[in-house]
């Protein structure tokens, strides 16, 4: 097994371009799943994702929010969600630094897992009914919290998505409303990167206090 690696700043469309070269020189040895455009990809979230949402808040989900990585998931179980609930509003999330989907320039960022720097194949534009915007910070402050306070340790894309889903739950009027927001990624693959790497050493002195 060999790592392939590409030059950063061609971001995820380098990395398929160089896919691609690496998959017409092995021909008929290699097979590249294309999950930006296989058309699998959001058919198992309408199979799977999306009724497992519906069954687990028994139909009374509101509102859903998803990043938008392949566009997978927000394309099939958006589509089943609404299917089942026409009035649902579904929120899409991208980084502010490479906001792609509100119309902006591709550009490099933290998020991993969303943000792809293009429109996938995959994703069905007419399917959110709103863009939010996150800042690196935002994502990278949000993971932590997640980890510090509800014991979940995830990455940073599912920080980006909870900081959306925050930021939909404070609008007034969305006060009792049902918000389904996925936690798609583990923070364990992030513990070299900066969402944890660069946390401050542990403050302990109130547990020794504790125990003196």
């Amino acid at each position: 097994c060999r790592v392939v690696l590409t030059e950063g700043p061609k971001g995820m469309k380098g990395a398929i371009a160089r896919a691609e070269q690496i998959l017409k020189s092995l021909g008929d040895r290699a097979w590249m799943p294309r999950q930006f455009d296989n058309p699998s990809n959001p058919a198992i979230h309408y199979k799977t994702t999306g009724p497992e949402i519906w069954a687990d808040t028994a139909g009374e989900i509101d509102i859903f929010v998803s990043g938008v990585g392949t566009g997978g998931t927000i394309t099939g179980a958006g589509r089943y969600l609404r299917e089942k609930k026409p009035g649902i509003r579904i929120v899409a999330v991208e980084p502010n630094e490479s906001p792609v989907l509100s119309g902006g320039e591709p550009s490099p960022h933290k998020q991993q897992g969303i943000g792809a720097g293009f429109v996938p194949g995959n994703l069905d534009t007419t399917i959110y009914d709103e863009v939010i915007r996150v800042t690196n910070d935002q994502a990278i402050a949000t993971a932590r919290r997640l980890a510090r306070e509800e014991a979940i340790l995830a990455g940073i894309s599912s920080g980006s998505i909870t900081w959306a889903a925050l930021e939909l739950a404070a609008r007034p009027e969305n006060e009792g409303k049902l918000i389904v927001s996925i936690i798609c990624d583990f923070g364990e693959r992030y513990l070299s990167n900066p969402v944890y790497a660069e946390l401050d050493d542990p403050d302990f002195s109130d547990v020794e206090e504790a125990l003196a």
